[in-house]
């Protein structure tokens, strides 16, 4: 089934939508969920809970890529989890990303500002090439570890480093240049 088909059995409130998404991209889902969360049971509760924001914001949402929207909302949902968590207990892996990120993006920031920031985002991933952005996007979005980057572009881990690196010392200039405090 499409994400067209899927969206619309979503707006027909027929439950068979969440079967169907939990075919289409259960496995990416959960994937990410457990990146981020590192245990079974709460990368469950986070797939049961991604699907049932979605049902309850399709309608009236009607995204163009479901995929993109349940990654969004699972991502959401798995950060949420972690911050119940006490700090001691966070997964190193989120905690290495958090502070890979801290150089380039302001430390706090309010509604507004991360919306802004959203946009400002969007448009610097705009400026990588093709390979750049997906290694940044599946590092920092998703979760993925440089050796998984590397795998997937037949790359070592060091270059990957090194790519990310330079990205995000990129993003840091680029930041800088539309006014964004770091």
């Amino acid at each position: 089934m499409d994400d067209e088909q899927l969206i619309a059995l979503y707006q027909n409130r027929d439950e068979s939508a969440i079967a169907g998404t939990a075919g289409a991209y259960g496995t990416r889902l959960k994937q990410l969920a457990f990146r981020l969360l590192g245990n079974p049971e709460d990368t469950e509760e986070c797939l049961n809970d991604t699907y049932f924001k979605v049902w309850n914001a399709i309608p009236p949402h009607s995204p163009h890529s479901l995929y993109a929207f349940c990654a969004t909302i699972c991502r959401r949902t798995a950060m949420d989890m972690l911050d119940k968590r006490t700090a001691d207990k966070r997964s190193a892996q989120v905690v290495e990303l958090s502070k890979e990120m801290e150089e380039c993006l302001p430390a706090k920031s309010t509604e507004d500002d991360n919306e802004a920031l959203t946009g400002v985002m969007n448009a610097f991933l705009g400026t990588l090439d093709k390979e750049k952005r997906a290694m940044f996007v599946r590092r920092y979005w998703f979760g993925e570890t440089s050796a998984e980057i590397a795998q997937k572009y037949g790359y070592s881990e060091t270059k990957v480093r090194s790519v990310l690196f330079r990205t995000r010392k990129k993003l840091q200039k680029y930041l800088k240049g539309k006014g964004v405090n770091v």
